[in-house]
C-alpha cells in the first residue's frame, strides 16, 4: 500500500532530542523552544512567536486574547477542519460560515461583508493548501469594521501572498506542525502574534494565566496567577524535533515542490478532456506544496475513484465535510446554501504526499488514475 502520508525524518531529531534530555531541561521553553521562535521572526518576520502543542490550541489562545464572549461572531469558512471553528465555539461565539470561492477552497472575500452584523468580532481566514486568500481585501473589511484578523495558516508554511509570509498579514495566525504537515513535530503548533498590545497577555494565557515568563526574565519579583489561560506550552522535546525539521526546511520545500509538479504535469491531460479538475494557483499566491488534490465531476465519480485506488494499493482520501452541515453544528446554522464548500467536499480527493514519495509511485498512481478513466498512460 502506497500510504496517504509518511512522516519524514530530516537526520538530527533523534540527536536534539537526546540532548534535551541529557541537558536536563525537557519542560517548555528551553533553548530548543528559543531557537525554533527566533527561526520564524528572523526568516518571515513575524513578530512574536510561540510555540504551542497544538494548532487547535494556538486557535484556542487567539479566542482567549481576543476575550470572546457568549454572543460574539465569528466568520469562518464552512470547508476547513473543526478546529477553526472549536476554538471559539468554547469561549460561546456564534460561528458563521462562509462559502468557498469556485475555483479554490478558500474563503470567497466579497461574501464576507455582507456577513458583518454589529456583534461581528473576527475573521478567520484560512489558507487552504498553502494557497493565500485575497489578503487586501480581508484586511481593508477587517479595517473598514473594526475587526479581528486571526489567520489559520496550519496548511501554510513557507507560503507568500504578494511576496509577504502567509502569517504576517492577521493580528493572530496560527500554524501546525502535525505529522501531516511539511514541518512536523507528531503533534505541535505555533501562536504568532502580530498585533504588539497582546504580546505580553498572550505569554501569560499560555502559561497557564501565570506571569510565569516575566518571573524568569526578572522582570517581576513574584511568580503568581495573573489571568485566565491554560497548559499551551509544548515540551522541549517536542521543540528539539521540530527545529531539526526547520534546519532542513530549504530542502524538505524544494523536494515537496518537485513531487507537486510531477503530479501536476502527469494528470494535466486528463484534466485537458474535461475528466477532473487540477489545483487552481492565483498569481497573487505561492505554492508550498503541502497537498495534491484533484476534483472529480461529481461524489460518485469521487467515490469509485476512492476505491478503485484502494484496490490498486494507494491509499488517497477526501475532506472535508461542510461545517453547516456537520450534526453539531447543522441546527446552528442560518440555512444558507453555501454550494462551493459542498462541491468540494463531495469532489475532492488528496493523492499521497510525503518527501520520500518516489517518481516511480507517483507515475503508478498518475496510470491508476488513467486505467479507471479509461484512457492509455
Amino acid at each position: 500500500m502506497i500510504p496517504f502520508n509518511k512522516p519524514y525524518l530530516s537526520g538530527k531529531e533523534i540527536d536534539y532530542i537526546k540532548f534535551a534530555i541529557d541537558s536536563g531541561k525537557i519542560s517548555g521553553d528551553g533553548s530548543f523552544t528559543k531557537r525554533s521562535q527566533d527561526f520564524f521572526t528572523s526568516k518571515y518576520g513575524f513578530q512574536k512567536c510561540l510555540l504551542t502543542t497544538s494548532c487547535t490550541d494556538a486557535l484556542e489562545m487567539a479566542a482567549l486574547l481576543i476575550d470572546i464572549k457568549p454572543g460574539d461572531e465569528v466568520i469562518i469558512p464552512s470547508f476547513t477542519f473543526v478546529s477553526t471553528a472549536n476554538a471559539f465555539v468554547l469561549r460561546g461565539a456564534k460561528i458563521i460560515f462562509a462559502d468557498c470561492l469556485k475555483e479554490l477552497p478558500n474563503i470567497d472575500v466579497d461574501k464576507i461583508e455582507e456577513l458583518i452584523t454589529p456583534k461581528t468580532k473576527a475573521i478567520i481566514p484560512v489558507q487552504y493548501s498553502g494557497i493565500a486568500c485575497e489578503m487586501d481585501k480581508i484586511i481593508h473589511i477587517a479595517q473598514k469594521y473594526n475587526l479581528f484578523i486571526i489567520e489559520d495558516a496550519a496548511h501554510a508554511i513557507d507560503s507568500y501572498y504578494k511576496d509577504k509570509a502567509l502569517g504576517s498579514f492577521g493580528n493572530f495566525s496560527t500554524f501546525s506542525f502535525h505529522e501531516t504537515k511539511n514541518i512536523i513535530s507528531g503533534e505541535g503548533g505555533m501562536l504568532v502574534i502580530n498585533d504588539k498590545r497582546f504580546t505580553n497577555r498572550s505569554e501569560i494565557i499560555r502559561e497557564k494565566g501565570t506571569n510565569r515568563s516575566s518571573f524568569y526574565r526578572g522582570e517581576v519579583d513574584k511568580y503568581n496567577w495573573v489571568d485566565i489561560g491554560s497548559s499551551f506550552l509544548p515540551s522541549e522535546i517536542i521543540a528539539a524535533f521540530l527545529f531539526a525539521q526547520l534546519e532542513e526546511i530549504n530542502d524538505i520545500q524544494k523536494k515537496r515542490l518537485d513531487i507537486w509538479q510531477y503530479y501536476y504535469e502527469l494528470l494535466k491531460p486528463i484534466e485537458l478532456k474535461g475528466l477532473i479538475s487540477l489545483p487552481f494557483i492565483p498569481d497573487y499566491t505561492t505554492n508550498n506544496a503541502h497537498m495534491f488534490y484533484l476534483l472529480c465531476k461529481d461524489e460518485h465519480t469521487r467515490n469509485s475513484l476512492l476505491s478503485y485506488l484502494k484496490s490498486k494499493e494507494i491509499m488517497a482520501v477526501f475532506h472535508y465535510l461542510p461545517l453547516h452541515l456537520s450534526p453539531f453544528y447543522n441546527k446552528k446554522h442560518d440555512g444558507r446554501i453555501l454550494n462551493n464548500s459542498e462541491r468540494f467536499s463531495n469532489t475532492i480527493i488528496r493523492l499521497p504526499f510525503f518527501y520520500e514519495l518516489k517518481d516511480t509511485e507517483i507515475s503508478y498512481i498518475a496510470e491508476s488514475i488513467y486505467r479507471f478513466f479509461g484512457l492509455t498512460f
